[in-house]
């Protein structure tokens, strides 16, 4: 019974985003959408443990949700205002899936997911806002992960997401795929909003596992798709690359005891190389405009990292110079941390401490458990095994990753081993 509940938990995770997507797009209103979603999820669970699961489980959910939505709207005091706008919803059950593009929609996007995510994106809300949104919406995200991906109190990135929800509905912000001449101002969200749902995938920052494949997987598949929809733009390229060299190291980023294995320790016949091709291919086509942003340069130290045969061959110096030009286009504390281990490897681990200890002294990355982290490879690196038992004591009251955690205590432990040889 539990095997069934869990298999059908996963199935609904699965399922949630393009459920929800869809649901919004049509609706019209967030909170109806995810209300409706919640309550189908649950008669899933109440459901199909007898029943069976169903052959097109989204198909189940959109209908079960539909139905749930105009029971909702039927009951509530609003049902003449929102007539017109669920006046499609109430279609033919057969039709549950194939639901009108709107007028306007010119590109004729048939991925909700991704319309869904320029329609977030929409000018009237702060870009962070945006970002947040979608990635609450249809990222799947808790609060405090995203609160975690923009450094921020939780209770803060909470209040965001009600302001958005009630500016779209107050302002009446349409749900519609933008025409062509408002998509610049849009991309450069939406290209954000599927990174950071890949990134929080591919290096949780919270949880039993480290990577999370179905959501990379996802991440891909949208970055293919933007990359289609807007052939002209160059920048989706970057972003897409990016993605596929990170994630063809995914093997090997863990052991099978699910244990964290780091860069340079990595068994590199494991790392994937047709990803590791289509992402140089993607890359080539973004710097090749001479416009490269911070995607297409962040995918170039990736690259760097591809390329070596060995980790001892690595191009740190490179690596270091591009970390330099990122934090010209994309200004971060982050992008400093990262700089900064760049020059370590390059130039010796004393040249990395001193930018640690600036970055550490301004106060940026408190909370932060990478810094620390980093700090105490330093250190340990240097033989100051007190220093970096310190480092990492700080970085494990840090860490919201069970896999990084257990990884941090190994780290620990055997420094601990180590003084206790000594004396």
């Amino acid at each position: 019974m539990e095997n069934t509940r869990a298999i059908i938990e996963q199935i609904c995770a699965d399922e949630r985003a393009s459920t929800l997507a869809t649901l919004i797009r049509v609706l019209g209103d967030f909170d109806l959408a995810e209300d409706a979603a919640a309550a189908a999820w649950e008669c899933a669970l109440l459901q199909w443990p007898g029943e069976g699961v169903p052959e097109n489980p989204r198909a189940w959910l959109i209908r079960t949700a539909r139905n749930k939505a105009i029971d909702e709207i039927r009951r509530g005091a609003t049902a003449l205002r929102k007539q017109d706008e669920v006046r499609s919803f109430m279609a033919p059950e057969s039709d549950a899936l194939n639901f009108p593009i709107e007028k306007g929609d010119e590109l004729g996007f048939e991925d909700d997911q991704l319309r869904l995510m320029f329609t977030c994106c929409h000018p009237a809300l702060a870009l962070e806002t945006q970002v947040a949104l979608t990635l609450r919406t249809l990222g799947g995200l808790s609060t405090e992960q995203i609160a975690r991906a923009f450094l921020i109190p939780t209770e803060t990135m909470a209040q965001r997401l009600v302001r958005a929800k009630q500016k779209i509905r107050k302002a009446r912000i349409p749900y519609r795929v933008p025409e062509q001449h408002e998509l610049p101002e849009r991309l450069a969200a939406v290209m954000t909003v599927i990174y950071l749902i890949f990134n929080e995938a591919y290096a949780a920052t919270s949880g039993e596992e480290l990577i999370r494949l179905s959501v990379c997987d996802e991440a891909l598949r949208l970055g293919r798709l933007l990359c289609e929809r807007v052939p002209e733009q160059m920048a989706p390229r970057g972003l897409l690359a990016l993605m596929l060299l990170h994630h063809s190291r995914r093997k090997a980023r863990t052991s099978q005891e699910g244990s964290l294995i780091v860069l340079e320790q990595q068994d590199r016949q494991l790392w994937d190389k047709e990803q590791i091709e289509e992402g140089l291919h993607h890359l080539g086509k973004a710097l090749g405009t001479n416009q490269a942003d911070a995607f297409a340069v962040q995918a170039a130290i990736a690259a760097i990292h591809a390329q070596a045969p060995a980790a001892a061959e690595t191009d740190w110096q490179q690596i270091a110079v591009l970390y330099a030009r990122l934090f010209v286009l994309s200004p971060s504390p982050v992008v400093m941390l990262n700089h900064a281990v760049a020059v370590a490897m390059a130039f010796g681990p004393e040249e990395g401490l001193r930018l640690l200890d600036q970055l550490e002294s301004s106060g940026a990355l408190n909370g932060y458990h990478l810094l620390p982290a980093a700090r105490g490879d330093l250190l340990r690196r240097l033989g100051r095994t007190v220093d970096a038992e310190r480092a990492y004591e700080q970085a494990l009251a840090w860490v919201g990753s069970d896999v990084e955690r257990r990884f941090l205590e190994d780290r620990l432990a055997e420094l601990r081993s180590r003084d206790l040889d000594l004396t």
